[in-house]
């Protein structure tokens, strides 16, 4: 079995070549497509990762079943486990699974009684996001055309954060230097090892990639929510035109969406010409693309 689970754990020349597969895909070399089922599990909302993956799936051919989690047996307490044992029975290859619960694939990896289908991470509680942190990997060496040496701060509600997490790791081992902004009440123990937390506007002309993380209210406490001032947060820790104009020119803007604008970052910023954006969510597909011929590469092709 041959799965998409931790960008962390795979080699970096496995990575190097997913982001390079990916831009030769944008660029419109032919995908390679199989003649394989795959199913989406999604347990958490979402818009950009599920609609990324089913577009994905869609350019490599891939034939999907249609599964609703809220509506299936699970809701009657089947664990996930043995859903994903039912769908191999029944000749899915592959799922794509978005769960609440953080590292949800540990136990499934344990269980060798039964075959599983190969399975994609699309998010993990507040583990990891490969996905996402590999359509960022492709935006900023799309950008750069390396990822060693740059300078990349990441700011925001990093306790809750699995973009945050993926993102700092793996950005950590390509030799970038990484350091973190935000909340002193959200920066949780696990980052230290990977960069130092420094003030909002320390250096920020010297920045090469500036990630804002969006505020997670269903995932603060409740009384955080009550006392939060959006405006406050702008202030402190958003990006408003005095710290856009102090960027260097060839700066880029990032952030995994959805944006909360003028919190994270000013309304008429977000699709400013420093901001890659929209443009993630465009190498979001291609990346995907990339994931599942990954994923799929013991299987023989049909074209």
């Amino acid at each position: 079995m041959r799965s998409f689970l931790n960008i962390n754990a795979l080699q970096k020349s496995d990575v190097l070549n997913l982001v390079q597969r990916a831009l030769a895909l944008k660029s419109g070399v032919r995908p390679i497509k199989k003649d394989l089922t795959v199913a989406n599990l999604f347990f958490e909302n979402s818009t950009r990762t599920n609609s990324s993956f089913q577009m994905a799936e869609n350019h490599l051919g891939l034939q999907k079943i249609i599964i609703d989690p809220q509506n299936s047996s699970m809701s009657k307490g089947e664990s996930l486990t043995d859903t994903l044992k039912t769908l191999k029975a029944i000749g899915v290859d592959l799922v794509v699974v978005r769960h609440s619960m953080t590292n949800w694939y540990d136990q499934i990896l344990t269980d060798s009684r039964h075959d599983m289908p190969q399975l994609v991470n699309a998010g993990d509680g507040s583990g990891q996001h490969p996905s996402q942190s590999l359509l960022d990997l492709v935006t900023i060496y799309e950008q750069f055309g390396h990822l060693e040496n740059l300078k990349i701060r990441i700011i925001g509600d990093l306790a809750h954060s699995r973009v945050a997490r993926s993102n700092a790791e793996i950005l950590k081992k390509f030799g970038a230097q990484v350091s973190f902004s935000g909340p002193a009440q959200w920066q949780t123990t696990g980052f230290e090892q990977f960069g130092d937390f420094v003030a909002m506007d320390s250096d920020w002309d010297k920045l090469d990639v500036v990630m804002f993380l969006r505020v997670q209210h269903e995932r603060i406490t409740k009384t955080e929510n009550q006392n939060f001032s959006a405006k406050k947060y702008h202030e402190q820790f958003g990006l408003n035109q005095s710290r856009y104009d102090h960027l260097k020119s060839d700066a880029i803007i990032m952030h995994p969406a959805p944006v909360n604008r003028d919190v994270e970052i000013a309304d008429d910023l977000v699709e400013a010409p420093k901001s890659r954006i929209f443009e993630q969510m465009t190498n979001g597909v291609f990346a995907r693309m990339a994931i599942l011929e990954y994923t799929m590469e013991d299987h023989n092709a049909t074209d």
